[in-house]
Formats: structure tokens, sequence, C-alpha cells
């Protein structure tokens, strides 16, 4: 006798009689989740906690390290392009216009970086290596064949720029799937990466432009950028996918307070920042306080102090949390600039930059583990990071051009107001981050922030 149950087939085989009968049922069609399911493509969405060591998960800060050489590493360096563009031996055009190639070229990365979110986050990383590698490499070679401002701007602002941009999520989103207790070394370590490439690519520049000119020592970059970047293309890999791709804008950050103080203090200490890193290089050598050849390397000397500030904080932050220390990093930067009003000897000028380096690493170094600490809803932490470095881009947009028109508004002459414009704003900044963090936890010293 066979009997139908809802949702299922089943055959019956009745035993015995009476009382002592027994009912043995055999299912002739499975139920759907009987069914076996099929394994999921591409990149897993929930794995192991991260390995927090390792030979993959080194190698892959090693990857982040070359990443960051050639992303923050480049912009790092701007400043000796805007020395050398200022000697007029390529073009001829004010300190404000050269300094919108520098300011446009680190806008494209944060901005870019903001848009290609969920592209890494559907499992694209390798694609975004590849594109953004080619725009650096690819603009560096048409940079080196550059006569006109307006070509410079497209090449090295726009096409350096967004390629850039492209590696920059990389940057910043790999290395959290492979660490969690030791993610401020692993992140402050990649991040120094940045400060070796703002000590190669000036050196590179200033000893070849001279004996191979401007073209080929270009080309050189170019050449430096594709061996270094063919790294993470070999070893980087997407550990875990996220369960559904970011957007683009989480709507509920522009009333996080917290959040869009913090950010808008970011905004605030970048135009700080950039001010010092174009123009710091090309005030030696115009007031005559270094010779040509010296203050090429004033830009390099600032990076070589910024390796210690884009690893010492990132490593205590484990301990200590970011607030605690970006706030009191970034008044320093801000009273050093405005010691370079009272600088009149190389001396003096080496140990301003080398003081300033120390301290501005953590300005570039911090702010994503502040957003982590910032974001409670951690499934939106990709979302943040991306819109709080889109709107910071605006503060690099404004900061260098800014400087250059209160530069150029006496004849190159206005050092003071260039230095004051770039101090206060890091001092302001510095302030206002030290409010986040009372705002945050309160006036107690002895607390992780």
């Amino acid at each position: 006798m066979s009997t139908e149950t809802p949702g299922r087939y089943r055959s019956s085989l009745t035993l015995g009689q009476g009382s002592g009968t027994s009912t043995l049922e055999i299912p002739l069609t499975p139920q759907s989740d009987d069914l076996p399911k099929e394994p999921p493509k591409g990149p897993p969405t929930m794995g192991p906690p991260p390995p927090n060591g390792g030979l993959v998960a080194w190698l892959h800060v090693a990857g982040g390290f070359m990443l960051f050489f050639n992303t923050w590493g480049i912009l790092n360096a701007f400043g000796v392009f805007q020395t050398y563009y200022e000697s007029g031996a390529l073009f001829t055009r004010s300190s404000s216009d050269i300094s919108w190639i520098g300011a446009i070229q680190a806008t494209m990365l944060l901005m870019v970086g903001f848009i290609t979110g969920p592209i890494y986050d559907r499992g694209n990383l390798r694609l975004l290596l590849i594109i953004g590698s080619f725009g650096i490499v690819f603009g560096h070679m048409m940079l080196s064949l550059c006569k006109t401002y307006g070509e410079v701007l497209l090449a090295q602002g726009f096409c350096v720029g967004i390629g850039a941009g492209c590696l920059f999520v990389p940057c910043v989103s790999v290395l959290p799937t492979y660490f969690s207790s030791r993610l401020g070394m692993a992140l402050g370590l990649a991040v120094s990466g940045s400060s070796l490439g703002g000590i190669i690519y000036p050196i590179v520049l200033n000893q070849l432009i001279g004996p191979l000119g401007f073209g080929w020592a270009v080309r050189v970059i170019g050449f430096i950028a594709l061996g270094t970047l063919l790294i993470p293309i070999a070893v980087m890999r997407q550990r875990v996918k996220p369960p559904r791709a970011r957007s683009l804008v989480d709507w509920s950050a522009f009333t996080d307070v917290p959040y869009m103080t913090f950010v808008f203090t970011s905004l605030i200490a970048f135009m700080g920042l950039f001010v010092l890193l174009f123009y710091i290089s090309y005030f030696g050598g115009a007031t005559g306080i270094t010779d040509t050849s010296m203050s090429f390397y004033i830009l390099p000397i600032l990076n070589a102090g910024s390796f210690f500030g884009r690893t010492v904080p990132n490593a205590l932050a484990d301990k200590t949390g970011p607030f605690n220390l970006i706030a009191p990093c970034c008044i320093l930067v801000g009273v050093l600039i405005l010691c370079i009003l009272a600088v009149t000897t190389q001396a003096g000028l080496i140990v301003i930059a080398v003081l300033s380096g120390i301290f501005s690493g953590a300005l570039i170094g911090l702010p994503p583990l502040c957003f982590v600490a910032l974001t409670k809803d951690k499934s939106k932490i990709g979302t943040r990071i991306g819109m709080g470095f889109g709107m910071i881009g605006l503060g690099v947009l404004a900061g260098g051009p800014a400087g250059g028109a209160i530069l150029a508004h006496s004849g190159n002459t206005n050092w003071h107001g260039v230095w004051i414009f770039g101090g206060v704003s890091a001092l302001v900044a510095g302030f206002m981050y030290a409010g986040v963090r009372v705002a945050l936890h309160g006036f107690r010293v002895w607390v992780k922030a």
C-alpha cells in the first residue's frame, strides 16, 4: 500500500498483522533539502580566522609594501617635480598651476579608490592590480614625452593618479583579511613602503636628470614602478570575499557626528600636510638656504623620517589606540611647519624635515585604523573608508594650489604666508582630533582610544 505525504512521495510496506504490524517507508523522490548543494563559486564569503602570520600572510605585507611604494610613495615625491617645473626647463607656469598637477594626482588616488571598492568586493583584486599598474607605468612613459603643461597634467595628474587609485583599495583592504591582532604592525610595515618610494624616486630623478635628461629619468622611474608592481601581482590573493559588494555611499554616515567630524578634521590636516610636501623642497633652493642640488634631497630626507612615523605609531596603536597618537602627531606637524618661518640655515631645514617626516607619517598610516574604530557596523568598513578618503581628497585638492596662490601673490616671495597657512591648518586639525578623542572616550588619559 502506498501513501502520499504533502511535499514528498513515499512508498510504504506493511509487515505483520494487527498490533504487531510495522511500516517501513521508502522515499522514491528525495526532498529539496536532501539534495546535494553546489559549492559556492569564487572567493569564499567566510573563512577561518586570519592567520596573523606565516609565509603567505607576510608575502601579502611585502605586496602591500610595494603598492604603497608606488602610490603614496609617488605622491610623496611630487615635491621634487614641483621644484623642477618651477625652474622653467619644461614649461613656464605659476606655482599654483604647477601644484594642481600633484593635487589632482593625489585626489585621483583617493577618489578613484572610493569608486573601485565595489569592484574589489566582487573578487576582482587581480584586475585592479593589473589596471592600476598599467596606469602608473603608462603615465610615466607618457610623461617622459611631454613638452607642455597640459600634457603633463594629463599624464602625471590624471593617468598616474587614476592608476594609483586602482591600487589604493588593495593597499588597505587585503591585509585585514590576513591579520587581526597584529594588524597595526602589518599595516605599518606596508605603509612604510610609501616612505621608501618618497626617498628613491626623488633621488633617481635628481641623479639622472642631468646625465640623461628629464625624459629618460622619468622612464627609469616607470621601469622601477613596473618591476616593483610585478611583486603584488604575483603574490597577492583575495582571501575572503564580502557576502555582498559594498555600496558606494552609506547615507547614515552623514548623520554620524564623530565620523563626519573626523573626516572634516582629516581634510584640514591634509591641507597643511600637502603644503609641506609640495613646497619644502622648492623653498630651500628658492631662498638660497640650500643649493639647487641639495634642495632635491630635502624631500627624501623628510620621507626617510616618515618611515618611523608610518611604522612605530601603527604598531603602538595596537596597544594605545589610534586617537591617542594621531592628535599629538598632527599638532607637532603644525608646530614644525611654523618653525620653518625661523629657518635660515641648511642644517636647520634638514632638522625640520626629519622631525616633520617622523610626525607627519602618522597622518598617512593611522586614519584607516581610526575609521575602523569609528565604524560600529563592521560590514560597512569598506564603504566608510572609501567615502572618508574620497572627501579627504578635497583637502589635498585645496592645500597645494592654495599654497601656490599665496606664494605667487607676491612674486614667489611670500613664504611666510605659505608656512602660516600650512602650520595653522595642521594645528587646527590636531586640536580637532583631540576633541574627537575626548568626545569618544572622555578625559581619561590611560585608556585605549
